[in-house]
């Protein structure tokens, strides 16, 4: 695979999620019975860069939490016929039930892995609504789910990859594009 393009950079990437962030206030009339759930693994550094930049805006803390949805992907023969699967576990301080969730994560491509992550939510408590925050929408769905925040919509072919880089994992903030 050869890079294409690199589509958002670290100036990009911070407006975006600043921009989701307002939009989360916005949209929940403040922070008040929220809590912001990463998915592992990049989702959750993006999860805490929101709850930052929630309480710069608000002044307030928001709880954050990390989900491991590794047991609930419905690809998970395919992806561990040769090894046993690698759980971390979830790590949720705060109970979830009757709290506005908001679920995190870095690309929002065929709707499988939220799905899995609607599961894990679920065995954990009843929220009283789960919300979707994405940094990328490439598009291409398989699943009825849609994102309630997005920080930029890159439509791609599927012979494209999207690459997620941040700086807690890759050493670099960056969103690129991938093809064959």
């Amino acid at each position: 695979m050869s890079q294409k393009a690199i589509v958002l950079d670290e100036q990009a990437i911070r407006r975006a999620l600043t921009r989701i962030a307002h939009e989360i206030i916005e949209k929940n009339k403040g922070i008040e019975g929220c809590v912001i759930v990463g998915i592992r693994t990049r989702g959750i550094y993006l999860a805490e860069r929101l709850a930052q930049r929630i309480e710069q805006i608000e002044g307030k803390k928001v709880s954050v939490g990390e989900l491991d949805i590794t047991l609930y992907r419905d690809d998970l023969t395919k992806k561990t016929a040769d090894h046993e699967p690698l759980v971390k576990g979830s790590n949720i301080a705060k109970d979830i039930t009757n709290q506005k969730v908001i679920l995190v994560d870095d690309v929002l491509y065929t709707g499988r892995t939220v799905r899995a992550a609607l599961d894990a939510l679920i065995d954990i408590g009843r929220p009283a609504s789960i919300q979707l925050a994405v940094l990328i929408d490439r598009g291409h769905r398989e699943l009825p789910i849609r994102a309630d925040y997005v920080g930029k919509n890159i439509p791609t072919s599927s012979s494209e990859k999207i690459v997620v880089e941040l700086e807690e994992e890759d050493g670099v903030d960056q969103v690129s594009i991938f093809e064959n």
